[in-house]
């Protein structure tokens, strides 16, 4: 299901505000831009569970034009074709790609080598960009803000099984025999498919939207 319309609708004002507060330098319309920020949150509150507090602080953090923010995910293959997973410390210590955010001076495809190395403890290669999703296209809980995610097939170069600080447990899945017990925040099932497909098939186009 696509997130519901109150989200998108909150989303779009609080982009405004921002961008309007950032841009503008009449006091005037700075006023109106800080209060279309504020019923942003307010629209937030009334539909979640979130402190209205805590979601201005959120907002008031955000500067800057506003645009998607930038996430990455590894599909890293073995040489007998399985897949590397992880299981998170947080949301229930369920199984995701390894991956999170796209860090500054770091290209989304060195950020996702880094995630890897973090997670896992395996040294890898980003060999192909599989995919560029919008996060609010797929089918995962809804959050604040518009998320763009990369996801990238990665070739295995060394290392080994090293859990960390973000993460419980490392271990390599056939298709079959992924874990049912995703992260759905992180990773889905479509994900995992769409994943393989492009590792059986390099030439395969990447996806996007």
């Amino acid at each position: 299901m696509p997130d519901p319309d109150w989200l998108v609708w909150a989303r779009e004002i609080q982009a405004v505000a921002q961008t309007g507060l950032t841009f503008s330098q009449d006091p005037f319309d700075r006023d109106r831009y800080a209060a279309l920020r504020r019923l942003s949150a307010r629209i937030m509150a009334e539909h979640t569970s979130a402190d209205l507090g805590r979601i201005e602080q959120l907002f008031d953090a955000e500067t800057g034009y506003a645009t998607p923010k930038v996430g990455v995910r590894a599909a890293v293959f073995d040489s007998e074709g399985r897949i590397l997973m992880v299981r998170e410390t947080v949301d229930e210590h369920r199984w995701s790609l390894p991956g999170g955010w796209a860090d500054v001076n770091q290209t989304p495809a060195q950020s996702a080598v880094r995630e890897v190395f973090e997670e896992s403890g395996y040294h890898v290669r980003a060999v192909k960009l599989a995919a560029v999703w919008d996060r609010a296209r797929q089918v995962h809980p809804p959050l604040a803000f518009s998320i763009v995610r990369m996801f990238f097939i990665c070739a295995l170069e060394g290392g080994s099984p090293t859990t960390s600080i973000e993460t419980s447990e490392v271990g390599w899945f056939a298709e079959a025999d992924v874990p049912g017990d995703l992260s759905m925040r992180r990773t889905l099932p479509i994900h995992i498919t769409r994943m393989f497909a492009h590792w059986r098939e390099p030439g395969l186009a990447t996806e996007f939207d």
